[in-house]
């Protein structure tokens, strides 16, 4: 069966009508320009957040190493998620803000024309960076936190713009 599950008024793309699991079908959707924003933060020890902005990590350049890492996870998305689609990305960003004394917030930001989003590319290339800078950080400070991974922004397709209010 190809019916979504209605769940009030939003339906759940996922399911079928008999609420099992399902890739949905694009196919016969229109190609549109899709960009999607995503954020979170790594909250750490005022000490650990000085040695990453000094670039004094003895593992190198944490934040150069963690904005490749949330790449190369946005592109392999429909590999870690698993009804999500395989897309091409026609382009991925990841920034880092340095907010005092505590806080590295990242922001992953994506692109592509297809026929579905990229929403989950941008979580998961925010998410991904975040985990690196723990992984690169984790010998100096383990009780680093990630925290309030979110959309805050997405363009095109039938459902059109979504803005987080922040």
């Amino acid at each position: 069966m190809d019916h979504e599950l209605d769940s009030g008024e939003a339906k759940l793309t996922h399911f079928d009508s008999d609420g099992q699991a399902r890739m949905v079908d694009v196919s016969k959707k229109e190609d549109t320009f899709r960009e999607a924003i995503a954020r979170c933060e790594i909250k750490m020890l005022p000490e650990t957040w000085q040695l990453i902005k000094k670039g004094g990590m003895a593992k190198g350049d944490v934040l150069g190493v963690a904005r490749l890492a949330g790449i190369m996870g946005a592109k392999r998305t429909g590999h870690l998620i698993p009804l999500a689609h395989p897309i091409t990305l026609t382009g991925v960003n990841v920034y880092f803000k340095m907010i005092e004394p505590r806080t590295v917030e990242v922001e992953a930001r994506v692109h592509t024309v297809g026929k579905t989003g990229v929403e989950m590319e941008a979580l998961t290339a925010a998410s991904v960076s975040a985990l690196t800078v723990y992984d690169m950080c984790k010998a100096v400070d383990r009780a680093m936190v990630i925290d309030n991974l979110r959309l805050i922004f997405k363009t095109g397709g039938k459902s059109g713009e979504f803005k987080r209010e922040e």
